[in-house]
């Protein structure tokens, strides 16, 4: 066989060169189209992350991450320009002395700026809830959650970086800050015990509900939809319930509603997933709901979001989803983005008002995408 003869290939120009380390900065004051994904990164927990992403670029979604390990939480300021993860480390990744800390993070160069070490190595570990780690004082405090398994809560003063003290919650769990300087939990007996707390961070005051959360019939979800100062909360069964945490002490406003029923359900619509309810675009809660309801099927995820008007207590909408839904947030933006994170790690953006599909985000932030947070 001859040998062809190698034809001239036109090469295109050089790239311009770059400068090496080349690190862009992120405004200091987010925009309202992005929000923060926690990515648990089940396969490798040590290395979960925080993911600033913008729900309006399907392009260039990925705006960048901070560390978030060992069971992390994160918490994104409103008030200042910092993000801050409750995390827990060994020095052998799964073995040697425990630290658990509080990494301050600086918002526009995503770098750790300090820390604040948490004693006695017992900030709780388990698949991440927002309310395990909460702003209360106006963000100058954060409050962390311990589990040892006796439960308690660490009172830490972000703005001098310091831990103010400990306080015992026998049977209660899971923070929801109330009023100016305190917190609420939940409690075995179905009641919540609201704490107000005095300048040093100790317990001035205390007062426990009556019975208000049936625990074995209506069991609540953990993880409520904001609207002013009230906390509305779902139910595994679909009920919809008001708390009201403006004041010192938590108290249930109005009556509980059920969030309705549809046909084409199997055995019937309940609300599934892991964080099912937002808030937003006028007042509307949006719950993610599967239509498998049944008995333990509160986490397997939901195919559509239904949306509520609490001041009517009708559903307004259903949104057709484009895969099984995980967990969900609104933007909080004019024109607000309806964000669904899905089981398969793809996250999906929806107009909150229409309920049209908008873009898809794919799977690119996160292998993990497992609560959402609005940027406000």
């Amino acid at each position: 066989m001859l040998a062809q003869p190698l034809c001239a290939q036109p090469y295109p120009s050089p790239l311009p060169e770059e400068a090496v380390p080349n690190v862009r900065t992120l405004p200091a004051t987010y925009p309202a189209s992005w929000i923060i994904v926690h990515d648990f990164n089940f396969s490798a927990i040590v290395d979960g992350r925080g993911v600033v992403v913008d729900t309006s670029s399907p392009a260039e979604p990925l705006k960048g991450w901070v560390q978030v390990a060992q069971f992390g939480n994160i918490l994104h300021a409103s008030s200042r320009s910092e993000l801050y993860s409750a995390e827990t480390y060994y020095p052998r990744l799964s073995r040697g002395e425990r630290t658990d800390v509080i990494t301050i993070w600086d918002k526009a160069t995503l770098k750790a700026k300090g820390e604040i070490v948490l004693p006695g190595g017992k900030r709780q570990q388990t698949v991440t809830y927002k309310n395990t780690f909460q702003f209360t004082n106006g963000e100058a405090w954060a409050l962390v959650s311990n589990f040892t398994p006796a439960q308690s809560v660490t009172v830490v003063d972000l703005e001098h970086r310091k831990v103010l003290g400990e306080i015992e919650l026998p049977g209660c769990s899971l923070i929801y800050p109330t009023g100016e300087r305190g917190f609420t939990t939940f409690c075995a007996d179905g009641t919540m015990t609201s704490l107000v707390l005095d300048a040093s961070g100790a317990v001035a005051k205390t007062s426990t509900s009556k019975p208000l959360h049936d625990i074995d019939n209506q069991p609540m979800f953990g993880m409520p939809a904001m609207i002013g100062r009230t906390a509305w909360f779902v139910t595994y069964r679909g009920q919809l319930r008001a708390i009201d945490l403006s004041g010192p002490a938590a108290r249930e406003v109005g009556q509980a509603f059920a969030i309705g029923t549809a046909e084409r359900a199997e055995p019937e619509w309940r609300p599934g997933g892991w964080q099912v309810i937002a808030s937003g675009a006028g007042g509307h809660l949006y719950v993610l709901m599967n239509p498998a309801g049944r008995e333990g099927s509160h986490k397997d995820g939901g195919t559509e979001v239904w949306v509520v008007d609490p001041a009517k207590k009708a559903r307004i909408a259903r949104i057709p989803l484009q895969g099984v839904g995980m967990s969900i947030e609104l933007t909080r933006e004019a024109q607000p983005k309806l964000v669904v994170a899905r089981g398969d790690g793809v996250i999906d953006v929806y107009d909150a008002v229409s309920g049209a599909f908008r873009h898809s985000l794919g799977a690119r932030v996160a292998f993990n995408p497992q609560t959402l947070t609005a940027v406000e």
